[in-house]
């Protein structure tokens, strides 16, 4: 059974799927972490934006492995450094760069291939997994988003304020929606949940009971 958690950064995507997948004892799949990933080899490999064939090579050429906590690329432990601002900033040249998004929606299917998997993004009820058996769509506000990222940043050490995450984040907003392949959409039959003024712990109780009703009546 796959689950399909997407929606804007700063919804918390990240956190609850991660604690859903636990909770229901699925395997759980960071998306986010992948495109970040390519983002960042492309960043260390100093590869121009402009090469576009040359940014596509560096999917096919990475050996990515996403366990519950870390995220090993080419056997180094990148799980805090594609988390940086500077790769918050360029990851759109990542993500609109639709021979990149097909060979990572390509590589997110084979590995929830016969699998339970909880798996989040943006286009993953809409594009990587239409046929998915639960699709959530997370909103919160603006506002909301914006303080959680910057605390989020805080607690790793960088000191961004919570107005400057926001007119990066609405900017990244706008791409996202406009992205003519994988846009910022739910899928049409997405269930929306705002996470505004709640808790992780409670938006996982309230999704872990709707994921529950689809397993009962999943064959």
């Amino acid at each position: 059974m796959i689950v399909t958690i997407d929606g804007p950064a700063g919804a918390g995507k990240s956190s609850v799927a991660r604690a859903l997948a636990a909770e229901l004892g699925f395997d759980f799949l960071d998306t986010g972490a992948m495109y970040r990933s390519v983002a960042w080899l492309a960043l260390e490999s100093q590869v121009s934006w402009d090469d576009s064939d040359h940014v596509v090579s560096l999917v096919s050429q990475m050996d990515l492995d996403l366990d519950e906590n870390r995220v090993i690329l080419n056997g180094e432990d990148v799980s805090q450094a594609i988390r940086d601002p500077q790769v918050g900033k360029v990851i759109h040249n990542v993500a609109d760069n639709q021979r990149v998004r097909e060979q990572l929606v390509q590589l997110q299917r084979r590995i929830a291939a016969g699998k339970n998997m909880v798996t989040e993004g943006r286009d993953q009820g809409s594009v990587a997994f239409p046929d998915a058996e639960c699709k959530i769509f997370l909103t919160a506000s603006p506002e909301e988003r914006a303080r959680r990222r910057a605390a989020q940043l805080a607690g790793q050490g960088t000191t961004v304020s919570w107005q400057d995450v926001l007119v990066q984040q609405n900017d990244r907003d706008e791409r996202d929606r406009c992205r003519p392949i994988g846009g910022l959409e739910p899928a049409e039959d997405a269930i929306q949940f705002s996470t505004d003024g709640m808790s992780v712990e409670q938006v996982v109780e309230s999704l872990k009971t709707l994921v529950r009703s689809r397993i009962s009546n999943h064959p």
